[in-house]
């Protein structure tokens, strides 16, 4: 088997970042039974329109797993054959959610830091990806940089902003940074912390919430980065769309790709071609869900090399240990694109060598 890396594993923000948050913002982060409060509203929320997990059920509990420490992470990942691991946020997701800026932007330096420094740990496993409070444009870009500089591999920004989706022209200057710095951009939403409900405020029940929440949120991504132009403007810009699987792909691009053929002139400075073409020439790549039984479709399609494998270790709805062994052992995919799903084009997304 070649290389195997995981695309969206997650870090768990635990009792040491938490307490030192606490410690360094205590008018705005409190923890309590009830959960994490910032700004006096509950992360996650487990109750009302758009509800998120409640924490106690968060984790996945496989008898020897233990996502709190690298020492432990590390260990996941070989128990399930992954030679590289790509730590998107938990708590972090987040921050763009906070509405004190200034607040927004510091404890997104802070977490930065935590996860470098976590990463640096284990420099040839572990990948971190950066958070930025994307409200305010100007310090995401400086974060980003810093970032960038600091060996981050990726830029997780959320499905759209409280007024703003994400083909809003003042976000332009921050795509066009991601651009410049050669730095791949990670959608990446989550129910209950208060980011923009996407539907899922018809639910309180959170499984009925988690069923919708992903697909939706990439779904609008995709249609404001796509028809609204980013990926136009910035051709040489990677977006990944996470956490939904890639059965709705075919389908949503061919729905996009109707809209353009008809009526995409509609559309003032924005796509220029056909939506597929975004995905052809490498700027669109998506996370699977290994065992899902639509993949062989979806690659005869749309080929296989925007497909990357993804575990969501530790989270509730992993199968670890076990998560990639489907991918590993199905038959009605060939070699080749079982090599690029695997790890190849988590590679070239991420920059990896």
């Amino acid at each position: 088997m070649s290389i195997v890396i995981d695309a969206d594993a997650h870090i768990i923000e635990g009792p040491v970042f938490l307490s030192q948050a606490q410690s360094r913002w205590p008018e705005r982060v409190r923890l309590g039974e009830g959960g994490i409060f910032i700004e006096g509203r509950r992360y996650p929320e487990p109750e009302g329109p758009g509800a998120g997990c409640p924490p106690a059920h968060a984790i996945n509990l496989a008898a020897g797993s233990n996502p709190l420490t690298v020492e432990g992470t590390l260990a996941d990942a070989s128990r399930e054959g992954i030679d590289k691991m790509v730590l998107f946020p938990s708590f972090g997701l987040a921050v763009p959610s906070f509405r004190d800026l200034s607040f927004a932007g510091e404890i997104a330096s802070f977490y930065n830091g935590y996860i470098r420094d976590w990463c640096a740990e284990a420099p040839e496993h572990l990948f971190g990806v950066a958070v930025v409070p994307l409200e305010d444009v100007e310090t995401s870009i400086k974060l980003m940089t810093e970032a960038k500089q600091a060996g981050l591999v990726c830029t997780a920004v959320p499905p759209a902003l409280r007024e703003r989706n994400l083909d809003h022209p003042d976000l332009d200057p921050f795509f066009a940074a991601a651009q410049d710095l050669d730095m791949p951009v990670g959608v990446h939403g989550a129910p209950g912390v208060h980011l923009p409900k996407i539907g899922v405020d018809r639910f309180t029940n959170y499984i009925q919430v988690h069923c919708i929440s992903f697909p939706f949120d990439q779904m609008l991504a995709m249609t404001a980065l796509i028809s609204g132009g980013v990926l136009e403007r910035h051709p040489r810009l990677r977006v990944a769309f996470l956490e939904a699987g890639v059965g709705w792909v075919p389908y949503f691009i061919d729905r996009l790709h109707e809209h353009f053929e008809k009526r995409g002139d509609w559309i003032e400075n924005g796509w220029k071609r056909d939506p597929r073409e975004y995905v052809e020439r490498g700027q669109v790549y998506v996370t699977c869900e290994p065992e899902e039984p639509i993949l062989p479709a979806v690659i005869e399609d749309l080929g296989s090399d925007f497909i990357m494998y993804a575990s969501d270790y530790p989270h509730w709805d992993s199968d670890f240990p076990e998560s990639s062994k489907p991918l590993r052992e199905r038959s009605d995919i060939d070699d080749t694109a079982r090599t690029q799903i695997m790890g190849g084009n988590a590679q070239r997304f991420f920059r990896m060598s």
